[in-house]
């Protein structure tokens, strides 16, 4: 019997709360087209991607937007509140990286916990509680606390997520440590570590962001080295425990679900060889290929459409989204390129502001002045899988607005 279920003040566990009744969900599909829906691209969508107007073009990637995992979450958090009207509702952090989203979420009254550290406030949760995990999950210990008062819980976990979840949980329990590629304190990653404890609590981890951080480890599988320096470096991303002279010994890799395709299949390669060169075979090396196929869509949907010539590029969607900043990384490297949150970050003519993903913050930029004069200009823009499509419409239509185009003529 766990220590959860022996302790006798803890209040019964409900069941996972299915909130996708047929009622609810047709309203639901409403209130959300309503909030999120664009006509104009639709109208794209039909088109190819590819608007002309006069001497302005703008393309659209073939794949671009919210996904299926991100479609659900919102569903089931607008459900939520349909099937408890008059209850508390609590969401884990943000449901998904996007600003937008989650006003609408607070407007409905739905109540953002921290997510980042259990505080005072899950201790007022009550059994009369909702509280919805978000799309990319919630530590073992959060879902533990929410179980402990008794609440009813909405899971919105996308099923991505929840395939590492299973691929981590085999590593541990066999006696594997896990080498996550991801952002140790992006939530998904927090997530996904916590399961990488295994059942018992006593398997291993290890994140690991960059090629630098890859390099540092194959190194130390190789070589062996400094544990205490290994260990500096990478603080506040290993398992309580970790020893990298014992724990490196066998590795399995998992990622973030949302990272760079092209490198993480580097990581892993450079990860597999060091194992070779150090026991003359890789039978101590396990991987398994976790990105989510929506995020390899959109990735690879942007390679496709750098083939074409375009002016700059524009990528709408959360500052804090991975996804959206992979795609911001493979569009920089080819031409101008703006990482905006929606269409209110083009200013006016002569500024765009965007989020500098190498220093960290907002900044202002004079690029919109391609989109003065005469000349023939083509924009692209794409977004990542947490953007609705009424903020990538907005984007259209102020580009279209900065060339005197009006939104009537784009309609």
């Amino acid at each position: 019997m766990s220590d959860l279920a022996a302790d006798p003040a803890n209040k019964p566990k409900k069941p996972r709360v299915n909130v996708r009744r047929p009622d609810v969900m047709e309203r639901v599909a409403a209130e959300v087209a309503v909030h999120f829906h664009s006509s104009i691209v639709e109208k794209l969508r039909d088109r190819g991607g590819k608007i002309t107007i006069g001497n302005t073009t703008v393309l659209l990637a073939q794949q671009f937007g919210f996904c299926y995992g991100v479609e659900r979450a919102i569903d089931l958090a607008y459900a939520s509140r349909r099937v408890f009207p008059d209850n508390r509702i609590f969401l884990i952090g943000e449901i998904i990286h996007n600003p937008e989203v989650n006003r609408q979420l607070r407007e409905m009254g739905i109540v953002s916990l921290p997510w980042k550290q259990i505080t005072d406030i899950y201790d007022d949760l009550t059994e009369d509680d909702v509280v919805i995990v978000p799309a990319f999950g919630a530590p073992t210990e959060f879902m533990k606390k929410v179980e402990k008062h008794g609440c009813y819980v909405v899971d919105t976990t996308c099923g991505d997520v929840m395939k590492v979840w299973r691929r981590v949980r085999g590593y541990a329990k066999d006696g594997i440590t896990s080498i996550i590629h991801g952002k140790s304190e992006h939530e998904e990653t927090r997530a996904t570590a916590s399961r990488a404890l295994g059942e018992s609590g006593t398997g291993h981890y290890l994140v690991i962001l960059t090629l630098s951080d890859t390099d540092y480890v194959c190194d130390f599988i190789r070589k062996g080295g400094d544990k205490q320096a290994f260990l500096d470096r990478f603080k506040n991303s290993y398992s309580t425990g970790f020893d990298p002279e014992i724990h490196l010994r066998n590795i399995g890799v998992a990622n973030q679900t949302t990272m760079l395709k092209s490198e993480t299949e580097e990581i892993q390669k450079r990860l597999r060889k060091a194992i070779e060169d150090r026991d003359g075979s890789d039978s101590s090396f396990v991987m398994f290929d976790t990105i989510c196929g929506a995020t390899q869509e959109r990735q690879d949907a942007l390679f496709e459409m750098l083939r074409v010539k375009m002016d700059l590029l524009l990528v709408v969607g959360g500052y804090n989204s991975s996804n959206t900043q992979h795609l911001v990384e493979i569009g920089e490297k080819e031409l101008p390129t703006f990482f905006i949150r929606d269409a209110g970050c083009i200013k006016s003519l002569d500024e765009i502001v965007h989020y500098d993903l190498h220093n960290k913050e907002e900044i202002t930029s004079p690029y919109s002045q391609l989109l003065l004069g005469d000349q023939p200009v083509i924009v692209g823009i794409t977004a990542g899988a947490s953007c609705p499509n009424n903020l990538i419409e907005e984007t259209i239509v102020k580009v279209f607005e900065l060339r005197g185009i009006s939104r009537d003529q784009i309609a």
